[in-house]
């Protein structure tokens, strides 16, 4: 229902603009009429004027009746050119075509008959002209009737009526414009018959059997250009692919690197082929009237992307310039920071707390901040910045960061905070959390760890950040202090003088490579349990990355220190006779007249004997 309303609203809508431009059609004949009638009455007015001779009072009559038909003359002038625009707003002009090909535009009416109408039978009635096997183009006439100028055919057919509501449309005379239009059909009728006759046809089909012959041989050509190019390539396969590999390029190996530049190869080859087909096509379809039109179209279909993307560069070139002068600004002040930040580094240039090892760190956040400030200088000047779509996706890309990038920013904070907090260095040997290792990278988002056992650790610097570090390199770096302390802890029974242990385990920690000899090392107690004593032997190095060996070889000294010295390491849960025992220290450390003792009983007379 809404539809059919819709549709009748439409219609109304039509009929009434049909109606306004026929009205207003009706008021530019009355005006052209009454325009003639002004000009006969100014022709007898002018008659009479040199007619008139001494009479002063007649002459000065006449020539007010002609200002007035000139001041009248003038406002239908401008009246009728308004009418004309309004006009040209809302109405369509309809072709008069011969065999696909447009001659003029109708766009007046003439009487009840439409533009349209008088379009198509003018378009029938040239149309019979040009079929007419006995047609000479110095038949067609120009004749002048009271309201219009008729193109006739042997004075008998008439072609076309000029009115002066055409000549008006076209700000010219009936008599001009149908002058053109004679001539137009003159000429397009002669051109169709000699382009269509058989002697023309059989030279337009050999032409274009000549462009297809012509097409194939250039592509065979193609063929043979490309199979010598596959050839080369073969042969110098080796040396490019030698030459990515100096270069550290190293995605394909050589088979592989064949086959991708062969793929590369053979779509190109095959791009310029189409190409060819394409650009042929053209002139193929310019040889035959009848696909004449097509030729601008294909034609079209190239240059319009081509000559848009000329303009786009054109147009671009300006900002172009900006951009490169901006770059090379902030491209050249990045390399004179990068000058002091290496010398710095170097320690050729030094500032009061700043430390060497944050030179290119800092560099690192300034070169960010720089290039990242370029960018939103260059924003405006690239080209569709300021399209929707181009804005568009810009903000998705950067919500799609922001979700997307919560844990690397974290760890890209973390990682700052780390390098200017400076709780390790690389090389350090250190324990983040439960792993231990040598610390072999430092980036902004994680920490790499390699341990004694040749592991691979990444350790995130969020991590690294929330948990606690333990270095154990930082102080044996300093001259000032004494190193790192290593420390064993032994228990040994009550039955051992302390003071004893005490020069034994200092002895074996003295006699273990890569321990201090100054600072001496010292025996702690740390325990005084039910059954032994715990001692702990500290000891000083400066070779934090090898305690792994530090500590075994120490370990090897108190063993044989304690040995040495008589000393049994035990933790003793109970007391037990030795009688009938073989003591615990090795063969190599007993005497050699060393004898297993016996069991001995005693019975308690023999302790306590009568007097």
């Amino acid at each position: 229902m809404l539809q059919t309303q819709y549709l009748k609203a439409q219609a109304f809508q039509d009929s009434l603009k049909n109606d306004t431009a026929r009205v207003t059609e009706s008021i530019l004949i009355r005006q052209q009429q009454q325009g003639r009638l002004d000009s006969l009455l100014k022709l007898q007015i002018q008659e009479e004027l040199r007619n008139v001779k001494g009479d002063q009072i007649k002459t000065l009559e006449l020539q007010k009746k002609l200002v007035a038909i000139h001041k009248s003359d003038s406002v239908r002038r401008v009246q009728q050119s308004q009418k004309i625009a309004q006009l040209k707003k809302s109405t369509k002009g309809y072709p008069v075509v011969l065999l696909h090909d447009t001659l003029f535009h109708v766009y007046m009416r003439v009487g009840s008959f439409k533009a349209q109408d008088r379009a198509e039978s003018i378009s029938k009635k040239i149309e019979n002209l040009y079929r007419d096997p006995f047609f000479r183009s110095d038949s067609l006439k120009i004749q002048q009737n009271e309201d219009s100028y008729d193109i006739i055919y042997n004075r008998e057919v008439v072609v076309m009526s000029v009115s002066d509501l055409d000549a008006l449309w076209f700000d010219e005379t009936p008599a001009r414009l149908a002058k053109r239009y004679l001539k137009t059909i003159q000429n397009e009728i002669s051109l169709q018959k000699k382009q269509n006759s058989l002697i023309n046809w059989a030279k337009n089909i050999a032409l274009a059997l000549g462009v297809i012959i012509g097409l194939g041989v250039l592509i065979k050509l193609l063929n043979k250009v490309f199979k010598h190019g596959e050839r080369f390539l073969d042969l110098k396969n080796q040396q490019f692919f030698d030459f990515l590999w100096r270069k550290k390029v190293r995605i394909f190996n050589a088979a592989q690197l064949r086959s991708f530049l062969l793929k590369v190869y053979n779509v190109l080859r095959l791009l310029l082929i189409l190409l060819v087909i394409y650009l042929s096509l053209p002139l193929l379809f310019s040889i035959f009237p009848q696909t004449k039109s097509l030729t601008g179209q294909l034609i079209q279909w190239i240059l319009t992307p081509l000559l848009s993307s000329l303009d786009a560069i054109v147009d671009f070139l300006p900002n172009l310039v900006t951009i490169l002068v901006i770059y090379f600004i902030f491209r050249y002040t990045i390399k004179a920071l990068h000058y002091f930040v290496r010398e710095i580094s170097k320690g050729n240039i030094q500032i009061s707390g700043f430390h060497e090892d944050w030179a290119y760190p800092t560099f690192n956040i300034l070169r960010f901040i720089l290039y990242a400030f370029m960018l939103v200088i260059i924003w405006p000047y690239l080209p569709g910045s300021d399209s929707p779509a181009f804005q568009g996706v810009s903000v998705f890309l950067g919500i799609l960061i922001s979700l997307g990038s919560s844990s690397a920013i974290a760890n890209m904070v973390s990682g700052l905070v780390i390098t200017y907090m400076r709780p390790f260095k690389i090389g350090d040997r250190v324990k983040i959390g439960e792993h231990v290792g040598d610390v072999m990278a430092k980036t902004m988002l994680v920490t790499r760890l390699k341990t004694i056992k040749n592991e691979d650790i990444t350790v995130p610097n969020s991590a690294v950040l929330s948990g606690s570090t333990i270095n154990y390199t930082a102080n044996c770096q300093r001259a000032s202090s004494p190193g790192l302390i290593v420390h064993v802890t032994i228990t040994i029974g009550y039955d051992v003088p302390w003071r004893t242990l005490y020069e034994v385990l200092i002895k074996a920690a003295l006699n273990t490579d890569l321990i201090e000899q100054e600072p001496k090392p010292f025996v702690l107690q740390t325990g005084l349990e039910d059954f032994y004593v715990a001692y702990q032997i500290n000891a000083y190095t400066k070779h934090a990355s090898k305690q792994a060996v530090i500590y075994s070889n120490l370990y090897q000294n108190i063993q044989d220190a304690c040995n040495e010295a008589g000393i049994e390491i035990m933790s003793p849960h109970y007391r037990a006779a030795r009688d009938g025992n073989v003591t615990t220290i090795p063969a190599d450390y007993l005497p050699k007249d060393y004898v297993v003792p016996s069991f001995n009983v005693k019975t308690q007379a023999e302790q306590h004997p009568k007097k």
